[in-house]
Order: structure tokens, then C-alpha cells, then sequence
């Protein structure tokens, strides 16, 4: 046996005697549809729904124009930078030897460690020549030679110490190029002298009181034929 499936059709109340034209007028169907009822039981008012509020989203539209290149965006760095951790055997009065840079193969005084994670050194600066500057600990041997720096005031020194005064560039003609060339260099400043006598001073009394100290620090380091690297002990 087939199965009948039974179709439902909608059927209007007001079915259209012509096309646009209904069976009932607009007042028969007031009554048929039952609005009366609904009206009296609002006190003669229909009844009003507030509508409900959607949050819309502001969705940015596509630019109409886009450049022809691709332009690189820049990708966000959550990255937050880590204080530099110090070597075990770097301590306040290790004698380091300078792996890079003018000064490659001295051997400096450490002082202290600079907020930035750079080393603060110095040869003393009379012994070798070498001033008070900062160096990468990623580019220096520690020894086992340590003395005593108690006595030595560094208090003062920090990154904005050894900052530069940054000088707006201007484009020069020709002929300031030139007398650019014939220009003295800037003098070094006064202050940071006194700073590197003041230092120097007190750091030649604790390397005096070390039989041998000052004939070492004034010594270059360099490796010779037959010397194997990993095999010293510094």
C-alpha cells in the first residue's frame, strides 16, 4: 500500500473575490480577526512591545583603495625584558680581559653592574689607559684575580652618565662639508675627568696593596703559537 500524503493549504480569512479586492471589508474583519477583544482588555489602547535594543557592532569597512606593494604591519612584541643576570664568577673587583672592541686584550677592573645589564670598567685608567666605560659581559673573560674595591665610590655612575647628547642632522652644502673637516674636536668634558682621577686614586691604593697587580693589569693579553684556549685557566 502507497501512503497519501494529505497537503495542507494556507486559505486567507479574507479570500479575494478579484485579485485585489476581499470578501469582508476592513470593518468585518475587525470584528472577525477579534481586535475588539484585544483593544477593550488594554483599556481601549492597543497593547505596545518596546523593542528589544541590539548591540550593533561597528565592524571596520574594507578601504575602497589598497596599495599596490604589500605593506609589512609591525607584529606586537608581549615580550617584557628580564634584568641581566650577572656570571657566578664576575664580582666587584674581578679583573676581566676584553674580548672585543678598541681596548681588545686589556685587562679592566669590573666595578659594578649597570641597570642595563652592562658592565662598568676601568683599567684603572693610568695603569693601561683604558677610562671608565660599559661592556657587554657576552664579550669579556672573567679571571680568578679579584682584590679588594670597598673603597671605591661608584655610587654616581649609571646609564645617563655615558648617554650622549643626541644633535639634530642637517643637510650641508659643499662648502660646510669641508669646513666641517677642518673643525677641532670637542674637548672631553672637565667633570668626567675628575670622575676618572677620583676612581683611578682610590683604585691604584687596593691594586698597590696586591704584590704584582699593577705589572699584570698593564699587561696585554694575546694567545701564541701552541696555545690552546680551552685549555687555560684565567
Amino acid at each position: 500500500m502507497t501512503a497519501k500524503t494529505a497537503t495542507t493549504q494556507r486559505s486567507s480569512r479574507n479570500p479575494d473575490l478579484i485579485r485585489g479586492i476581499g470578501k469582508y471589508s476592513r470593518s468585518q474583519m475587525y470584528h472577525k480577526r477579534g481586535l475588539w477583544a484585544i483593544k477593550a482588555k488594554n483599556g481601549g489602547v492597543f497593547p505596545r512591545h518596546d523593542k528589544k535594543t541590539v548591540d550593533v557592532k561597528t565592524t571596520e569597512k574594507a578601504p575602497k583603495f589598497y596599495p599596490a606593494d604589500d605593506v609589512k604591519k609591525p607584529l606586537l612584541n608581549k615580550r617584557k625584558p628580564k634584568p641581566t643576570k650577572l656570571r657566578a664568577n664576575i664580582t666587584p673587583g674581578t679583573v676581566l680581559i676584553l674580548l672585543a672592541g678598541r681596548f681588545m686584550g686589556k685587562r679592566v677592573v669590573f666595578l659594578k653592574q649597570l641597570p642595563s645589564g652592562l658592565l662598568l670598567v676601568t683599567g684603572p685608567f693610568k695603569v693601561n689607559g683604558v677610562p671608565l666605560r660599559r661592556v657587554n659581559q657576552s664579550y669579556v673573560i672573567g679571571t680568578s684575580t679579584k682584590f679588594d674595591i670597598s673603597n671605591v665610590n661608584v655610587e654616581k655612575f649609571d646609564d645617563k652618565y655615558f648617554a650622549k647628547e643626541a644633535e639634530k642632522k642637517k643637510k650641508k652644502t659643499e662648502g660646510e662639508f669641508f669646513e666641517e673637516e677642518n673643525k677641532e674636536k670637542k674637548a672631553y668634558p672637565v667633570e668626567k675627568k675628575e670622575d676618572q682621577k677620583a676612581v683611578d686614586t682610590a683604585l691604584l691604593k687596593a691594586i698597590e696593596a696586591v704584590p704584582e697587580l699593577k705589572a699584570y693589569l698593564g699587561a696585554r693579553f694575546s694567545l701564541k703559537a701552541g696555545m690552546k684556549p680551552h685549555e687555560l685557566i684565567f
